[in-house]
């Protein structure tokens, strides 16, 4: 890193003002950072890329090799935790947590032996940090002032990780793929209901977590976070999302989907964790029980190195030998219970409207069992191919599919024996979503033709370990897929029609010359009665099954699988 002036001439100031009620600016932030980097061989600072701003994105490293290369090749082949802060900006509890924890461990001897290589994102969201205010985050106490939530597009970059619509988010995924991580956590503040937990957190959802993933979670990670967190005083609570107004209506598991940063890092198998400290405590308290957390998940990653990257390799061998990859997760009926420590909660006449509003009485705190709804069952598979050819104009996807490292072979022109997806059915919002008209309930047929394969395209073999990557973004009928997420609209539009007057003719002599046509016809419209009623209707069916129509390219995505 160059040094500003301001570094160079000036001492490293304690983080005394960071354990209070502020939190820093985008520039004191990596000022901060460059010095720390200048100051203490062990700390590393990388310039990583662009983001939404002139600012750049930046990685600081500790425990790593001395340079840039040699430490990401260090990070691949050791046990590395990665840390994201501030992907929205108002929730900068990682932010100071972070530069608090350095500074302990700075004062207690830089010690590198029992620590993983670390990796921190100081601040992931730049435009957000940069759009600071003192009065964004309604319910939230302090810090004085903080950043936005949404980005400098006003993207939310919490649902960017699959759609790649921003600058940030091609850096971040240079970041982690040069990394590889095994741990992965994302800071936040949570919103929601009121109750006496500082710390809650989201873990990866366990039906998409790998048999050895399971129980290295649930056997040697969640005891060993209980007991510590305890000692350092804190009891925790999974993500308080409520199936009603209430916690004591039962809370739920967080269905993590790929568009998420931490439903991101669980498609790699990583252990990804989301930290949502709750809004209403302090925010110097948020602070110091993200600081203590980090502390445990660092050490507790060094120690259990072997088995977090043996349950890795098994998660590898798990996608790699299977044959169908599980999809459309829901939330069961299974009801658990867990011990909850809450507030007693009421209703009074709003003071503003006159109805009942709820509200939450600190003076009346109670712990006891509620419900907790975990299991989530998948409503859908698809079956997984030897691999999948990407058509040389989809350039947008083969960009995102080469930004996050799939191993791909571009190929020259060819006729090729390949199975095509066709869109059947649909439904999209009427309102965009971060910038998209999310397409959901997509159904899709599969047909072997014979297809022309432009040179330029790609052949993306399945027996690599991003398979569940691979999977997700290709095929339509995934939550996240790049067809759910607009990529491939262009190629359910239909591009030529016919003017009724003229192909009526034509019509009519087809049914004549043709009786299983008018054989379907009339069966459509004995079955269909809105159909029976339409002329037009009936007119685009006779369109749609003669050879006039585009049957070619009609619906067929520029994806094809090989079995």
């Amino acid at each position: 890193m160059k040094l500003t002036f301001f570094a160079l001439f000036f001492p490293l100031l304690g983080f005394a003002q960071w354990d209070g009620n502020k939190t820093p600016t985008y520039p004191e932030l990596i000022e901060i950072y460059t010095r720390l980097d200048f100051l203490h061989e062990e700390i590393e600072l990388y310039d990583m890329g662009p983001s939404d701003t002139e600012s750049s994105i930046y990685v600081l490293i500790i425990n790593g090799a001395g340079n840039q290369d040699k430490t990401f090749e260090k990070a691949r082949k050791s046990t590395t935790v990665l840390i994201n802060n501030a992907i929205h900006a108002g929730e900068p509890d990682g932010v100071n947590a972070c530069l608090l924890w350095i500074e302990e461990w700075i004062k207690k001897g830089k010690k590198t032996k029992d620590l993983p290589v670390i990796a921190i994102i100081p601040a992931y969201n730049i435009g957000g940090m940069m759009n600071r205010s003192a009065s964004s985050r309604a319910n939230q106490d302090g810090p004085e002032e903080y950043g936005f939530r949404g980005n400098a597009q006003n993207l939310d970059l919490n649902r960017d990780f699959i759609k790649m619509d921003s600058k940030n988010m091609f850096t971040f995924a240079k970041i982690y793929q040069e990394l590889d991580p095994d741990v992965f956590v994302d800071t936040h503040v949570s919103n929601g209901a009121d109750y006496q937990y500082t710390l809650t957190f989201i873990h990866s959802m366990k039906e998409r977590m790998a048999n050895g993933m399971q129980h290295l979670f649930a056997q040697k990670y969640i005891p060993s976070l209980t007991e510590t967190l305890k000692k350092e005083g804190w009891d925790w609570s999974p993500y308080v999302e409520t199936k009603g107004e209430t916690p004591e209506s039962g809370i739920q598991a967080f269905n993590d989907l790929p568009r998420y940063a931490q439903g991101y890092g669980s498609l790699f198998n990583a252990l990804s964790i989301t930290v949502e400290t709750h809004m209403l405590k302090p925010f110097p308290q948020r602070v110091q029980a993200t600081k203590d957390y980090l502390n445990f998940l660092f050490y507790w990653s060094q120690a259990n190195s072997l088995g977090i990257e043996n349950a890795r390799m098994m998660a590898l061998r798990e996608d790699t030998n299977a044959s169908y990859y599980q999809i459309h997760y829901e939330l069961g009926d299974q009801k658990d219970s867990i011990l909850f420590k809450g507030y007693e909660f009421g209703y009074k006449p709003s003071e503003v409207s006159g109805k009942n509003r709820l509200f939450y009485d600190r003076s009346k705190p109670f712990k006891k069992y509620i419900p907790y709804y975990q299991t989530y069952h998948a409503q859908d598979s698809v079956r997984i191919p030897k691999g999948y050819i990407v058509s040389a104009e989809a350039d947008g996807i083969i960009e995102r599919l080469r930004a996050n490292k799939i191993r791909f072979i571009e190929i020259d022109s060819s006729t090729k024996q390949v199975y095509t997806l066709r869109i059947v059915d649909f439904k999209s919002g009427s309102r965009p979503y971060e910038g998209h008209y999310l397409h959901r309930e997509v159904k899709n047929t599969e047909q072997e033709e014979l297809v022309y394969i432009p040179k330029g395209s790609v052949w993306i073999p399945c027996n690599q370990d991003k398979l569940n990557f691979i999977l997700t973004v290709l095929e339509p009928r995934c939550e996240d897929s790049y067809f759910a997420w607009n990529f491939m609209d262009s190629y359910i539009q239909e591009k030529e029609y016919f003017s009724a007057y003229v192909f009526e003719d034509e019509a009519a002599k087809l049914l004549k010359e043709n009786p299983s046509l008018r054989e379907m016809l009339e069966k459509k419209k004995s079955t269909d009665p809105e159909f029976a009623k339409s002329a037009e209707a009936q007119l685009f069916f006779v369109y749609q099954n003669s050879q006039r129509f585009e049957k070619k390219t009609f619906n067929r995505l520029p994806v094809y699988k090989v079995y």
